[in-house]
This record gives C-alpha cells, structure tokens and sequence, in this order.
C-alpha cells in the first residue's frame, strides 16, 4: 500500500509539475540583446551581472523562416510558439496557420500567466505570447486578442489601444497610475502606464514604474495563490537604443533588465519550484567593444549622462555654438567640426533619425565602441537558466527548441493543432 502511494503521489507530480519539479517559469527576453551588450554593461558597472552569474549558459540561433536576420515578430513567435514565422508576423506559420502559443497551452493546464513589458502591450515580442496576426502592425486586434485571452496580468504601455468600459467588461482591473499600481492586490490586472511605450529607462517619470518594480508586482499576484504560474518579461527597449548604436541607453537598458532579474533570482530563493530563462530575440547593432588601437575606453561612457535621443529631442545643432556646449556637459568630449556639419545635414534630411542614430554612434566612437548596421544581425545570442531544469539550456540551439524545452519540463509538449 505505501507502494501504491508513493507511485500516486509521483505520478501527480509528473501531471502537475512535469518530470523536473517545475512549477513556474519566468521567461526573460532582453529584446536586441548580444553577449557584448551584457559584456559591456559589466564592465561599466565593474561587475559581474545577475544574468552573468548563471552556471548553464548557451547560444541561440535567431533566423526567421524567410531571411538569416529575423525581426521581433518573427523572433518573438518561435521564442513564444515553438514554430518559425516570416518576418512581421506573429503566432502563425507563413502560410496563415495559426499555431498556439505556449501561454495557450500553459492555461490549458492550469497555469496563470503574465506578461510585463516597457513597450507598449501589443507590441511585436508580447503580442507573440497572446495574438495571431498576418502583420505586427495590427496592433488595434492585438490588443482585442489580449483581452479575449486567457492572461492574468499584463503590465506596460500602449492604452491608446484599449477602451476603458470594454476593458473592465472583459474581467481585467484597469490600471493607469503608479500610485494605484503600488496598492494593487487583485487578480487580473491590466496596467498600462503609458498612451504609446513606457519612457526609457533613463528617463522614466515618477509616473512610470522601473521594470524591476512590475517584476516584484507580478510576481506577487501570480504566485499569491500558490497555483503555477508563467510570466514573459521583455526588457523592450534595449533594441531601441542599439538601433541608434546609443552605448548609455544601451548600457542603462541593460541595467533595468538586469535589476529585474535580481528580483526573479530572489523569488527563486523561496520557490525553488521556479525555472528562470533569460535569452534575446535577436542581437541588434552588430555591436563591437574596440575599433582599433586595442583601445575600448570605458571611462569615457562612465562620464556620458544621456541619451543622444534626449540631446535631439531637446537641443537643435543648427545653433552650432550651444549644441557644442551640451555635449560637452552631458558626455564631457568634443565634437569636430566634420562631426557638426554631418550632423546638420543629416538632421536637414527626410528621416530626422537619422541625426539621433548618427549622434550615438559617434558618441560611441569616442569609447572606441563599434556598431556595424543601425538594424538587427543574424548573431546567435546567448541562454541564461537557472532553477530546476536550468541544465537544459546549454550549449547551442534554435531559438525554436527553447519553448519546446520549457514545455517538456513542465510536462506538455507544444503543437500546431491546439
């Protein structure tokens, strides 16, 4: 009879906790994230970061099904599903079949599951967790799919795209404050703090929690209950300030990210029961730490104080003499009389982005930081574990296989037909 028992209460775990004893799962996605994006944040912070630390580390094939430099659609789909999509759609195959996401079938099982993100909510990698979509850019069904799903708590920006009455008609708590998110203790919850996406990480308001702070929430009302949970973290707009080849947004983008996974790596303390991933959809930049001359000069980026997106938001280099001045004060170097002039014409273009890319890029060059494209590259990127399972993700793999190693460790298997 105590036999019989034992293979019972094994047997209920397997159901319930799949073969490796996970219960939860915290998913990080450092969108845009290269190992020399992590390399250079170390450094500048002289230590070894939370991500860093893990013993399992790997690299990830990122292409898409139609090119070798995938997008964040694309990326966040086979991250989210398993399966690879062309570039611009999400949770389909390139031949319009809708395929479930791995938040789909966890909920099927049981498991709540959460999405918290810096962008706005029905942007490209958390729609890929929720929606199905021919092109990322339908944002307006993105957000009517997250609220006809089966998710619990959703945390980010973008409420230009929901309405308040149809929110609350749909079962989630409308959240819009940082105040009312402090004392929140629910358990569906849709926090949107921002019409478009949440400001940088540099420049967040008051107004606007840090990520690490929506992690800690998130943690709590998933796991208050004690049911299973699964929560996506995006740690959005690394991606952004590598697409302006910006070396201080990247360096604090990674920061925050990293300071959430210091709360995740806590949780795991006091639920062993948690498996922690942290991997990228695609590297972003191509960045280089050195140009030459064996030279990477980290102090130099010690001393930077902003964004080149705030600087070209907030002052005009036509006004050459007080443009000069700024720089100086915010990133305590000089810039040439060449640098000015190609700054002037290409702020004079068509696409004033241009003027921000190019200012982050010679801003870089003064660190002797390199960046070879202002778009994504088809760069492997690397796999963080920790928790029970964390050996799993080791050595090299697609980024296909990393939803599928999830689901097997929690017992289910991921399909087309759901």
């Amino acid at each position: 009879m105590k036999k019989f028992f034992s293979i019972l209460i094994l047997f209920f775990m397997v159901v319930v906790f799949g073969n490796f004893g996970v219960k939860n799962v915290i998913y990080f996605i450092g969108d845009g994230m290269g190992i020399n994006h992590l390399v250079l944040t170390s450094l500048l912070e002289g230590k070894t970061l939370n991500i860093m630390k893990s013993p399992f580390v790997g690299y990830v094939t990122t292409y898409s099904a139609n090119s070798l430099v995938t997008d964040s659609a694309a990326a966040g789909t086979a991250l989210a599903t398993g399966f690879k999509t062309n570039n611009g759609m999400i949770g389909m195959l390139p031949d319009g079949t809708i395929v479930p996401t791995i938040f789909e079938i966890a909920s099927k099982y049981g498991m709540k599951t959460g999405i918290v993100v810096t962008c706005r909510v029905t942007h490209a990698t958390p729609g890929a967790f929720y929606g199905h979509v021919k092109t990322r850019k339908d944002e307006k069904t993105l957000a009517n799919q997250l609220l006809n799903s089966k998710l619990d708590v959703v945390m980010g920006g973008g409420w230009k795209y929901f309405d308040e009455k149809i929110v609350s008609e749909k079962g989630f708590d409308y959240i819009k404050s940082k105040s009312e998110f402090a004392n929140y203790t629910g358990d569906k919850l849709l926090a949107l703090f921002s019409d478009s996406h949440l400001n940088a990480a540099s420049e967040r308001t008051d107004e606007q929690p840090m990520l690490y702070e929506m992690v800690e929430k998130a943690l709590y009302l998933l796991s208050k209950d004690e049911k299973p949970f699964f929560l996506m973290v995006e740690g959005s707009q690394i991606d952004w300030e590598a697409h302006g080849n910006d070396v201080y947004g990247v360096w604090k983008e990674v920061v925050e990210f990293d300071k959430a996974v210091e709360v995740a790596l806590k949780f795991l303390e006091t639920h062993p029961n948690t498996l922690i991933v942290i991997t990228s959809d695609h590297e972003t930049g191509g960045l280089g730490l050195s140009t030459g001359e064996y030279s990477l000069y980290i102090d130099v980026i010690k001393g930077y104080k902003k964004t080149a997106d705030w600087i070209m938001k907030n002052y005009d280099v036509n006004n050459e003499e007080e443009f000069r001045k700024t720089i100086k004060r915010y990133f305590n170097v000089e810039l040439s009389d060449k640098e000015i002039q190609l700054l002037k014409r290409t702020k004079n273009s068509s696409n004033p982005y241009k003027a921000t890319s190019l200012l982050g890029r010679i801003l870089s060059e003064k660190a002797f930081v390199g960046w070879t494209t202002y778009k994504h590259t088809a760069a492997p990127v690397p796999i963080f574990a920790f928790g029970p399972g964390a050996e799993n993700f080791n050595g090299f793999m697609d980024n296909t296989d990393i939803p599928r190693i999830i689901s097997r460790l929690l017992g289910y298997s991921l399909s087309r037909e759901f």
